[in-house]
């Protein structure tokens, strides 16, 4: 019977340095939002068969997931920690996993490392554009301890990925910086107060955190990629207005692929939820 992943904070753990650091991250994540902790590991049968012992390459997962929990305890010692070993791909697993998580936390594959390649195939950009809930995309070296960084277009979705980036903020005790980056070639027709409007609204509900916002013109992936240097955490919606799983937008794309802070694509959330909870 599977292990119980519903509203728990979802991690996917292999074998490199890279998924131990992503499990800190998300032993964290876990215990700011009061979280359990679920950590899974794919099995791969097709390698046990080949070798001598299915025991062998068992074995190795299990010692991978002892591993990854003693990581999460010593990065968040209160948060309740779960495993599980499934069968098959871990990115299906993953998604499987993120129709009842709160959030899925998964390594980048070395991709802000990669500045010439653009790994549409990538396990991190799969789980960023079809999971059911947010996606936290961690990196190999920890943050600074800057921003909550948010992007924001005005669309519904991003309203909720703002409401979204204000938990976190405060979760984190962190202040938050939400940018709305308008194409030179576009014109606002009134689009100048919305950001200003959108933080006023979420700011009354949590008085505790710092909000600074602009509303800037440029290329929106560039200006958001150079804010996400100094930030602890970068946060953008999945694409727009379109909720269909499968789609990433350009401006998601080009954090996932280049920022060096993790990155959290927000989705499966209910637009109308002002919280973004």
């Amino acid at each position: 019977m599977p292990a119980p992943t519903h509203g728990a904070v979802v991690v996917g753990v292999g074998s490199s340095a890279e998924d131990l650091q992503v499990v800190r991250t998300a032993a964290a994540e876990a215990a700011a939002h009061d979280r359990p902790l679920h950590l899974l590991h794919a099995f791969n049968w097709a390698a046990a068969l080949e070798s001598f012992s299915v025991s062998g390459p068992r074995a190795a997962a299990e010692e991978l997931l002892e591993q990854a929990g003693q990581a999460a305890a010593e990065a968040a010692p209160t948060v309740p920690v779960t495993d599980e070993i499934v069968e098959g791909s871990p990115v299906e697993a993953l998604i499987r996993a993120s129709d009842s998580a709160f959030l899925l936390a998964v390594g980048d594959g070395g991709m802000a490392g990669c500045a010439a390649c653009v790994p549409a195939d990538a396990p991190a950009v799969q789980l960023a554009a079809r999971a059911g809930c947010p996606v936290l995309v961690g990196r190999l070296d920890p943050p600074p301890p800057g921003p909550v960084l948010v992007g924001f277009d005005g669309s519904e979705s991003s309203r909720a990925t703002l409401g979204y980036a204000f938990d976190c903020a405060e979760r984190r005790g962190a202040r938050l910086l939400a940018i709305h980056v308008v194409e030179p070639n576009q014109h606002p027709d009134g689009d100048d107060g919305l950001l200003d409007e959108a933080v006023a609204r979420h700011a009354a509900r949590h008085p505790r955190v710092a909000a600074e916002c602009h509303t800037v013109r440029g290329d929106p992936g560039a200006v958001l990629l150079e804010q996400s240097r100094s930030a602890q955490v970068a946060l953008v919606g999945a694409r727009g207005d379109e909720p269909l799983r499968g789609m990433l937008g350009a401006v998601s794309q080009t954090l996932l692929y280049h920022s060096p802070a993790p990155v959290i694509v927000v989705r499966g959330l209910d637009p109308d939820d002002e919280d973004g909870s």
